[in-house]
């Protein structure tokens, strides 16, 4: 009668684990989620200003090609990268969201020029199939209980490979080659939308300090921040309607 009133308060005590766990992962991913949508929403505004304002001079010339403060712009965010990653490796999560908030402004100066090629109606349609796209693989990659490992490793040199095949076709400017790696893009960066929420969510520890915790999700935040930003950019490709 004892053991079985034991391995009652065992299950009792698992079970409540359980569930507090799983309480520190939901809030864990919310935060993650919410630092992404922050990210998104600066880029926005800054690139939907600089569009629409003469600030744009500061960083584009009248035929849109870069100031010097534009390249100092747009080559910028690959720096802050490095230094977010060390931030969140130190758990400091106030630098790290100071970073990340710095990098999605200046990514708002590299999407400025969306507005001026694309008419405002299919942007906001292209987004739309972005966030509907990117919710459903997201929640895949939250939900699944397979590996993902091989899988994100296959995405992963396949990015890389498209990356450098878009730099030879910069020379060769094939239209049908660009446009295979448009639709390459998307099955990327699809992918990668599963994985990175998949690996986010491993990187979870109920150990972690709220510091570290908090470092991580703003570090999670810009994986899933720049894939929704691709992702964007190649469905625009199909989607987007050029301005007269």
């Amino acid at each position: 009668m004892s053991w079985e009133t034991d391995r009652s308060e065992n299950v009792i005590v698992r079970s409540g684990a359980a569930v507090q766990i799983d309480e520190g992962l939901r809030k864990y991913m919310l935060q993650v989620y919410n630092y992404m949508t922050i990210g998104l929403l600066i880029t926005t505004l800054v690139s939907f200003a600089l569009a629409h304002s003469s600030l744009s001079g500061i960083f584009y010339k009248p035929d849109a090609s870069l100031t010097i403060a534009g390249w100092i712009a747009i080559l910028s965010p690959f720096a802050l990268i490095f230094m977010m990653s060390s931030a969140v490796s130190q758990g400091n999560s106030g630098k790290a969201l100071v970073l990340f908030c710095a990098f999605s402004a200046l990514m708002g100066v590299s999407l400025t020029t969306i507005f001026w090629v694309y008419s405002a109606l299919s942007i906001v349609k292209t987004f739309l199939i972005t966030a509907g796209t990117f919710a459903g693989m997201s929640l895949y990659g939250y939900t699944t209980g397979r590996d993902l490992t091989k899988f994100g490793s296959f995405l992963i040199m396949g990015l890389w490979g498209v990356i450098l095949a878009m730099l030879v076709n910069f020379f060769i400017k094939s239209a049908a080659f660009d446009l295979t790696l448009s639709v390459i893009g998307v099955l990327l960066f699809v992918g990668l939308t599963a994985f990175d929420t998949w690996k986010i969510r491993r990187m979870y520890s109920e150990g972690d300090a709220e510091n570290v915790m908090t470092s991580k999700a703003i570090f999670g935040a810009l994986d899933l921040y720049l894939d929704f930003i691709n992702l964007f950019l190649y469905l625009l490709r199909f989607f987007g309607s050029r301005r007269d």
